[in-house]
C-alpha cells in the first residue's frame, strides 16, 4: 500500500488565518483543497511535504458571479459547481467543455478550480482553458493583492508564481462582444489526462477575426498558449483555410515529448487537428450557430 509520509495538519478559518499559516511554516507547506492532485502525489511520495493546510472551510473563496464585464470565480469552486453553473457557460462555453471531460463526477464534486490551476500540472485542463480565455489570476498576501495575467501564471511544470506565503483566491475572465470558444481534448479513457487537448477563444468583428485565444494542454506549449496561431489569425477572415493554417502553426510551434500517452510526432499531429477543430466549434458559437457539445475523444 502506498501511504504519504508523516505530515503535519492545520485547518485555516480564515484567508487571513491561512496566510499566516503560510508564512510561519514557510516553503515546506503545502495548501490542500480538494486534494485529487496532491494526495495522489504524496502516495508516491512525488511530493512530502511538512505541513498541510486545510483551505476546505474557507467558503468565501467559493463563488461564481459577475462583477461589470467580468465573470468572477472563487478558488475554491468545484469542478462540478463550474460545470453545473449557467452564467459561467453562457458566457464561457469552454469552462463547460473542458469540466465535462475533467476526471469523473466523485473528482469534479470535491475538486477545486484553485487546487487545479495551482498543482500546474503541464496536462491541465483548466490551464489551457484559462489561457485561451486570456483571464487574470488574484493573488493574495499578508500585505495585499495582486493580479497576475494567466497566461504568466505558470512558469515551468508544478510551477507557478504564487509565493511561498501567498494563496490563488480568485480567476477573472473579461466578457467581451463576438466571442465564442470550445474545448476538445483526447485521452486514452474516459476522465484521463490528456494525450492532447486544445481550447480556443475567438471574437469577431466585421466579418474578421479581432482576436484569438489558443491553450494547448500536455502538447509542450509554452505557458499553455499556441502564440504564433494566435498572431496568424488576428485581423484575417475566419474562413476554413485561416483555421487550419493556424492548426498547422500551433502543430510546428509546440514541443510534445513521448511518454506513455503517445509519440511525440503523433501529438504534434493532435495539436494542429485538435486546434483546427475548436477554432472551427469557437468560431460557429461566435456567430451564434448552433454547435454540437465538445466531448474528449478516446484515442484507443
Amino acid at each position: 500500500m502506498q501511504v504519504p509520509a508523516q505530515v503535519e495538519y492545520e485547518r485555516a478559518t480564515s484567508v487571513e488565518h491561512a496566510l499566516t499559516l503560510l508564512a510561519r511554516y514557510g516553503p515546506e507547506a503545502r495548501i490542500l483543497a480538494g486534494g485529487h492532485s496532491l494526495i495522489p502525489m504524496m502516495k508516491l511520495r512525488l511530493a512530502q511535504p511538512e505541513v498541510l493546510i486545510d483551505i476546505n472551510g474557507l467558503t468565501t473563496l467559493c463563488y461564481i458571479n459577475l462583477s461589470g464585464a467580468q465573470l468572477h470565480i472563487g478558488t475554491l469552486t468545484r469542478h462540478a459547481e463550474l460545470l453545473a453553473s449557467r452564467i459561467a457557460g453562457e458566457h464561457f462555453a469552454i469552462l463547460h467543455d473542458a469540466e465535462r471531460v475533467i476526471a469523473d463526477p466523485i473528482v469534479r464534486n470535491w475538486g477545486t478550480v484553485g487546487g487545479s490551476l495551482c498543482q500546474a500540472d503541464p496536462s491541465e485542463d483548466l490551464s489551457a482553458a484559462f489561457a485561451a480565455m486570456k483571464g487574470t489570476m488574484v493573488i493574495q498576501g499578508l500585505t495585499g493583492t495582486r493580479e497576475v495575467s494567466a497566461r504568466e501564471f505558470h512558469t515551468g511544470p508544478y510551477e507557478t508564481v504564487v509565493g511561498p506565503a501567498e494563496l490563488l483566491t480568485e480567476i477573472r475572465l473579461p466578457i467581451r462582444a463576438g466571442g465564442g470558444s470550445g474545448y476538445q481534448k483526447v485521452s486514452r479513457r474516459a476522465g484521463d489526462w490528456p494525450v492532447g487537448a486544445a481550447g480556443a477563444a475567438i471574437w469577431l468583428a466585421d466579418g474578421l477575426v479581432a482576436d484569438a485565444g489558443i491553450g494547448l494542454a500536455a502538447l509542450g506549449a509554452t505557458h499553455f498558449v499556441a502564440a504564433e496561431a494566435e498572431e496568424y489569425l488576428r485581423g484575417r477572415p475566419a474562413t476554413e483555410e485561416n483555421l487550419q493554417r493556424a492548426g498547422e502553426i500551433a502543430a510546428a510551434n509546440c514541443h510534445p515529448v513521448s511518454d506513455q500517452r503517445g509519440p511525440a510526432d503523433y501529438k504534434r499531429h493532435l495539436a494542429g487537428e485538435l486546434t483546427t477543430r475548436v477554432l472551427r466549434v469557437a468560431v460557429g458559437r461566435a456567430r451564434g450557430e448552433t454547435v454540437p457539445r465538445s466531448a474528449s475523444c478516446d484515442s484507443r
